[in-house]
């Protein structure tokens, strides 16, 4: 089914009816290639994507409209999103819901926390909610989203995670993956009060200190009476890996996807481990890939230590 054909039922100004056309054109110009998951990847603006990621960006860019409170997290894929999705949604809604009559119970993390990378998404979001603070994901590059998310001045506000290459390897699509990184490393150190810089290992060793600087990040920072009263540790526990995988809504349940088709829950969830690579590549692969990461990551202050 064509891109076209996904989207065919979206109401769309003529506007929007400009950039499907911008679309059509774009990929019968733009230089392409087969992907490690056989799917065809253009290269749009230095990055990787494939039709409809391509389409999704310049909605994204063309037709979104960010409010100032907006939040939007962004990662490479398979880099820990659901994983934040799933945290920072909590840090949220805290006051709102219990953890006996929470939304992660009955629906995924991907559903409760939309993705910008699908116009439908972006049709959707403008009038999704009278709620002050939007929580919104991408795996979109820094230089990939419009200024008026980017530019200081706009108000919104970026966490970004990035994780180990050798654990996140086998998935070209949204790369280069060091451009990737690198763009919102650098951006982060331009506007650390912006740009929230997260590494899925240092998550992994100190859950509680990432929640609570996130909460703060995010403008709902943790009470001394909430912290006394475990709160922090609750939402840990509540959003690890071990609890979400196991909750049967991600064994068995799926959501309607902005690709429109339909998506397991249980597809998001991996091992969460750290060095599972150690299954999957010989040490040849290993030192290869960490010559890369060295000759790329040179000179930029940045290391996955």
């Amino acid at each position: 089914m064509s891109t076209f054909d996904r989207y065919k039922d979206i109401d769309k100004d003529d506007d929007q009816k400009s950039t499907y056309k911008k679309h059509a054109q774009l990929i019968t110009e733009l230089p392409k290639t087969i992907g490690w998951s056989t799917e065809e990847l253009f290269l749009y603006q230095g990055y990787w994507l494939p039709e409809d990621a391509l389409l999704g960006v310049m909605f994204l860019q063309h037709h979104f409209k960010p409010r100032s409170t907006d939040f939007i997290l962004s990662s490479f894929m398979k880099s820990g999103t659901t994983w934040l999705r799933s945290l920072m949604f909590s840090i949220q809604n805290r006051s709102t819901f219990d953890f006996n009559d929470h939304p992660l119970l009955q629906k995924g993390p991907h559903e409760i926390f939309p993705s910008l990378d699908f116009p439908t998404t972006t049709n959707k979001v403008q009038d999704c909610s009278n709620n002050s603070l939007r929580l919104f994901a991408t795996h979109y590059a820094h230089s990939l989203l419009p200024s008026s998310i980017t530019n200081p001045s706009s108000g919104c506000k970026l966490v970004y995670v990035c994780r180990d290459p050798k654990d996140v390897m086998g998935v070209l699509t949204y790369g280069p993956y060091w451009d990737h990184v690198l763009g919102f490393w650098k951006a982060s150190l331009d506007s650390p009060n912006n740009i929230f810089f997260l590494k899925y290992e240092g998550i992994k060793r100190e859950p509680e200190v990432i929640v609570k600087r996130l909460g703060e990040f995010m403008g709902v920072p943790f009470s001394v009476d909430e912290e006394e009263n475990g709160m922090i540790e609750k939402i840990v526990k509540f959003c690890s890996f071990e609890h979400l995988k196991n909750l049967e809504v991600n064994k068995n349940g799926s959501y309607l996807a902005g690709l429109g088709y339909e998506m397991w829950n249980k597809s998001y969830f991996r091992r969460g481990e750290i060095g599972d690579w150690k299954n999957h590549l010989t040490p040849e692969m290993q030192q290869r890939i960490d010559g890369i990461i060295k000759e790329k990551f040179k000179g930029s202050g940045f290391t996955f230590i």
